[in-house]
């Protein structure tokens, strides 16, 4: 143990200097979080919440102007109707698509939960498929980049909506970049501008120093248990953009007369304000996390996506292990050092929306938040464990010792 203990230690040390670039970086994101909530004069009242068709809830709606100013959205919802982030995206397609329209994804195959929405995968459940609505995507290239060329000629009359993933999901490919979503829409709107440009942007919030509205996507959704949740919202998502876009898919969530005048909040309002508060902080703890861990297995002599000297485009850390058992070990050992759960042992299984049994590793206080250091992966070639989260880097730190352990016990 204590040749583990002095790589993860060195490890530390040699980061220390990325640490302090990381710190600095929060603080540009909280005075831009600051600024909203100044802007819109939060207060105490706006912590009470409504019950039943939740009419006239003051709180949610200066909620929903703060988070469109963080943003730099002209609107957005943010609601704990929305059970995940799959919720919002889906809202989001089916709000703005109609019969006849196609989607296209022009960044690869979509995050696995989403086969089933569009269609990919499943029947006789509602799918956007089954509603009339095509679906097609260009891969990427070789090296799990967009392929700028192909995208140049790919929007048709017919291509309503393009769908842009910002996080690897659970692919082997750099996550994108503000830049790089900045380049895809400005290549789609120079071929048509009235195709809306949708971004996925889970697991994106609080990385860099802008979202995706701000360089030109219409529409952007997300969960509040990971990145704007701030480890303390309960439940919920969000969906920011265009106001008309945005109403759309309100009204996907609700019902067309409804839209985003529905949803009670239940007292819940002082979490959601708290969280997204809290969120460009546990974001930055995040992401020094993501750097050890990439440290720590890159000198191991694991193939680990993004490079540890890389900057960070979302949270999520990939570690290529190469074997279901290592796989197995890694969360096992992380789920011993989680706050919640840590007697229980991960187990592979089946889990809705996902086509692989996945073992996970998510000893957090909200449940499926990751935003405590967790681990998961689905049980197929090449066996990548995705990482995320992490409250304070020095839990990831903890953990990570135990991991590396484990795993090198496996020889």
């Amino acid at each position: 143990m204590s040749n583990v203990n002095e790589l993860v230690r060195d490890a530390e040390q040699s980061l220390q200097p990325r640490f302090s670039q990381i710190d600095s970086k929060v603080k540009t994101k909280l005075r831009r979080v600051l600024a909203a909530f100044q802007k819109n004069r939060v207060g105490e009242q706006h912590f009470a919440g409504v019950s039943g068709y939740g009419h006239d809830d003051l709180g949610r709606e200066t909620l929903d102007r703060v988070v469109a100013d963080v943003f730099e959205a002209e609107a957005a919802i943010v609601r704990l109707q929305l059970v995940s982030g799959t919720h919002a995206i889906a809202c989001a397609l089916y709000g703005v698509l109609r019969p006849g329209d196609e989607l296209l994804s022009i960044v690869g195959a979509p995050y696995d939960t989403l086969e089933e929405v569009i269609g990919l995968r499943g029947n006789g459940q509602g799918s956007l498929a089954e509603w009339g609505i095509s679906y097609r995507q260009l891969e990427l290239t070789a090296d799990g980049r967009p392929d700028w060329d192909a995208i140049r000629g790919a929007v048709r009359p017919e291509t309503k909506l393009v769908t842009i993933q910002r996080s690897c999901g659970y692919s082997w490919r750099p996550s994108l970049s503000i830049a790089d979503i900045e380049r895809l829409v400005s290549l789609v709107k120079a071929q048509n501008p009235a195709t809306v440009c949708f971004v996925d942007n889970c697991y994106g919030e609080f990385v860099e120093d802008c979202e995706p509205t701000a360089v030109g996507a219409d529409l952007i959704a997300g969960s509040l248990i990971k990145n704007p949740g701030g480890t303390i919202a309960p439940a919920g998502g969000y969906i920011a953009g265009r106001a008309d876009l945005v109403e759309q898919a309100a009204c996907r969530l609700t019902a067309p007369g409804i839209g985003s005048s529905g949803g009670a909040t239940f007292d819940l309002n002082r979490l959601l304000f708290q969280g997204l508060f809290l969120a460009p902080q546990m974001v930055g703890e995040a992401i020094k996390g993501t750097h050890l861990v990439a440290t720590v297995f890159e000198r191991l002599g694991y193939e680990v996506k993004p490079k540890p000297d890389d900057d960070r485009r979302d949270v999520i850390q990939a570690i290529k292990l190469g074997s279901p058992q290592k796989l197995e070990a890694l969360c096992t050992a992380i789920q011993r050092y989680s706050p919640i759960g840590s007697y229980l042992d991960p187990v592979p299984g089946e889990m809705p929306g996902y086509e692989s049994q996945l073992v996970m590793a998510g000893g957090t206080f909200i449940d499926g938040s990751t935003s405590e250091f967790s681990a998961d992966g689905p049980l197929r070639e090449p066996f990548v464990a995705f990482c995320q989260g992490g409250a304070h880097w020095t839990q990831v730190s903890i953990a990570l010792e135990a991991a590396v352990e484990a795993i090198l016990a496996l020889g």
